[in-house]
């Protein structure tokens, strides 16, 4: 039912007209040099568009106006030698395109004792990127991004074409999104409000606006057998222990059970019909009604969805669904949360929340618990419980300011393994630096909203890329002393 995660990734080198005919078969070299480059951005799985080799300026306008019409995510610039500045300059002024400058060197050094100009501008990668960062300030753009290294037996290099790669699949996937809004937002959190116009003019994706009548609809016509399906999933996935300390927990019940998996089922029809790539819900009903019970019961089901690459945030929460759904295409997990209690003694913060989380991120099986009431919300069902896996992990907020701009606030630490409260929501060990105290007041600083995405991995570098493609200020909150 996902869409393929997919992008459209441009390809183009540069080069000097004037060395072709100064060394014959160089041309042909270089051309060697970026069909090397391009076998390895297609192994990433993104779809390429060669645009050849701009070696003059005549070259560079006559490709300006293929690169326009082939609608790319992001386009790869290709140093295969030294060119000049006019073989990019009106590409630079002419899209607004996200481009990154690779320069990877076919040898890790030249053989000094047997060096030729010839050996030299083969591997003179690097020699126009000065040239290339200043005419983009002068294009009125931001530098480019640069991959530097070499063309063979580079890892390192190798990860960041993957990673840029899939900073493109994370673009494609939002300007091409259809974000589903059912409800409103819950009531008197004002920070979750945001104009649905201003989420596509930033981010491109589509809010679709849904009425809780039409997943009903749905959920009146689940038959037996989808319902026995789907609880079969259900209790293969999760484990269903017994009550802990909690009073308003217990033992997952066979009726709790049964009702997430008739409205797991009526999600998945619901989601296919209305063609969604995320939903972000909240809606309380008349109480003791059908349509209650309904939408008191989407947990299990959108836990379910959200880790097979379907963002689902409860309490409305549109800006969370976009994080959530970057750190998805960024194969990061992407859970919804927020701050829990703090442990002074050992000095981290619980991170998690109720409702719909990343199953792929667990550590270990996933728990489901019958929930005797939702704190603060009407209803009561079937919850998710459990906590990230150990080691890195990484945090991202999208805020929105008094203009209307929004704002990414990002921040690393780690997950570690201990034990969380058993209330049937999900919650880590986070631990950040300096200090827990000292973080937190960082972070509040920077005018949050009380949501944010959770992830796995220290990519806030990566994410602060997208920030600047997207023209979405961003922020990456200091951890170190």
């Amino acid at each position: 039912m996902k869409r393929p995660i997919d992008a459209r990734v441009g390809i183009l080198g540069v080069g000097h007209a004037t060395y072709w005919p100064q060394f014959p078969g160089l041309q042909e070299q270089l051309h060697e040099k970026l069909a090397v480059f391009i076998r390895k951005v297609k192994a990433t799985g993104v779809e390429t568009v060669n645009f050849g080799l701009s070696d003059s300026a005549q070259t560079a306008y006559r490709l300006l106006s293929e690169i326009k019409a082939a609608n790319l995510d992001l386009l790869f610039v290709d140093m295969l030698t030294y060119a000049t500045s006019s073989t990019i300059a009106c590409i630079f002024q002419g899209t607004r395109l996200p481009i990154v400058l690779v320069a990877l060197q076919p040898d890790a050094a030249m053989d000094y004792e047997n060096a030729t100009t010839r050996l030299q501008l083969y591997n003179d990668d690097i020699c126009a990127l000065p040239e290339f960062a200043n005419v983009a300030v002068r294009m009125g753009r931001p530098i480019p991004p640069m991959i530097i290294g070499t063309l063979h037996d580079d890892p390192r290099a190798d990860a960041e074409i993957r990673e840029f790669c899939q900073i493109a699949k994370a673009m494609h996937s939002l300007r091409t999104a259809r974000i589903g809004q059912m409800g409103h937002v819950l009531e008197a959190m004002l920070d979750m409000h945001t104009d649905s116009t201003l989420l596509t003019a930033a981010f491109g994706c589509h809010i679709v606006q849904l009425e809780v009548d039409e997943l009903f609809a749905h959920y009146q016509k689940v038959t037996e057998s989808q319902i026995q399906k789907y609880r079969a999933e259900i209790l293969s996935f999760f484990a269903t222990p017994d009550p802990k300390s909690d009073p308003i927990t217990e033992k997952l019940t066979e009726v709790d059970l049964m009702e997430a998996a008739k409205v797991g089922s009526a999600l998945e029809g619901f989601i296919a019909n209305q063609q969604l790539d995320g939903l972000a819900y909240y809606y309380e009903a008349q109480a003791g009604s059908d349509r209650q019970r309904m939408v008191s019961n989407l947990i299990v089901g959108n836990s379910m969805l959200t880790g097979n690459g379907f963002p689902m945030c409860g309490e409305m929460d549109l800006k969370t669904c976009i994080a959530m759904l970057i750190m998805d295409r960024l194969d990061m997990g992407g859970s919804f949360a927020e701050f829990h209690p703090v442990d002074f003694r050992e000095g981290f913060v619980l991170v998690g929340h109720d409702g719909p989380h990343h199953l792929k991120i667990a550590e270990g099986q996933p728990v489901l618990r019958s929930l005797k009431k939702y704190h603060g919300k009407p209803g009561s069902g079937a919850s998710v419980e459990f906590q990230l896996k150990a080691g890195p992990i990484t945090m991202l907020g999208i805020a929105q300011k008094a203009d209307g701009r929004f704002k990414f606030i990002i921040a690393e630490g780690e997950s570690r393994k201990g034990p969380i409260p058993a209330t049937g929501n999900t919650n880590t060990r986070g631990f950040f630096g300096p200090d827990i105290r000292t973080f937190l007041k960082k972070w509040f600083r920077q005018g949050p909203t009380h949501h944010f995405a959770l992830g796995l991995g220290h990519r806030a570098h990566t994410l602060q890329t997208l920030a600047d493609f997207l023209n979405i200020e961003s922020v990456i909150v200091e951890t170190h002393s």
